[in-house]
């Protein structure tokens, strides 16, 4: 939390993140165009919004997208300030409302980067393998990892088939991609009323993407396609969180 607040102090760092929050997934050039701002000013930033977990990247051919990850201001909020508030009514979160500017079309995707001490391999494995996951992830995807195939979401003793449930693609120890379930235990408690109204939501779509870098393992898990006001979303950018923690920590005990 000691990052957050550091993040937070600088006001360029701010004028970054309320770009970000009006317009999610820019360039670096962009960022240096809408706040006037110096290319290495804005990529120094940049590098301790990363590192307080503010921001989350994804590579895009030669580019790379720049998105915003509100939930450390969530935590915070929560542990200082919430707490001595608590007569104040609760201010509406992202996942809400938008600015005035931003089409009320959808919630913005979850994105989420971590580094791994593995290999490309080992963490393919781990995540595709049912055992390995359900070790590292406490759940366990079955399926033929084909392109348009069917997949089982296993969850606890729970198992979850759909016909919307199919892999997109499956490129090994590079990419997978499919699309989620609409409820998955795992990732949090719903009452009755959240969890009907995640049944009718549209799918939504994960994508994982694998980078190695050297002796570690870049992955960056992207979840969109959410509709606004999304229950699965407010779940899910409470979920992925655990379960990537608990998978790197899994990798880097072996």
């Amino acid at each position: 939390m000691d990052e957050v607040f550091k993040a937070l102090a600088d006001p360029s760092r701010r004028r970054l993140l309320d770009s970000l929050n009006l317009r999610d997934g820019q360039t670096l050039r962009e960022l240096c165009a809408d706040l006037e701002m110096t290319r290495q000013s804005v990529s120094k930033h940049l590098t301790v919004l990363e590192a307080a977990g503010l921001v989350s990247t994804v590579r895009r051919g030669r580019e790379k997208l720049h998105h915003l990850n509100a939930e450390p201001i969530n935590a915070l909020s929560d542990r200082w300030i919430r707490q001595f508030d608590r007569a104040r009514t609760e201010a509406p979160t992202p996942l809400d409302t938008a600015p005035p500017d931003r089409p009320m079309t959808g919630a913005p995707p979850f994105v989420y980067t971590l580094y791994i001490r593995t290999t490309p391999e080992r963490l393919w494995q781990a995540i595709t393998g049912p055992a390995y996951s359900r070790r590292h992830m406490g759940h366990a995807l079955v399926s033929s990892w084909q392109k348009g195939a069917a997949y089982t979401w296993i969850d606890g003793d729970l198992e979850l088939d759909d016909a919307d449930q199919v892999i997109l693609e499956a490129d090994p120890y590079q990419r997978l991609e499919f699309t989620f379930p609409a409820f998955v235990p795992s990732m949090a408690d719903m009452d009755r009323g959240k969890r009907e109204r995640a049944a009718g939501e549209p799918r939504s779509r994960v994508s994982l993407t694998i980078e190695p870098l050297g002796d570690q393992v870049e992955l960056t898990v992207v979840h969109a396609e959410f509709i606004a006001d999304s229950v699965v979303r407010q779940a899910v950018s409470r979920g992925w969180p655990r379960k990537l923690s608990a998978l790197k920590s899994g990798l880097e005990r072996l």
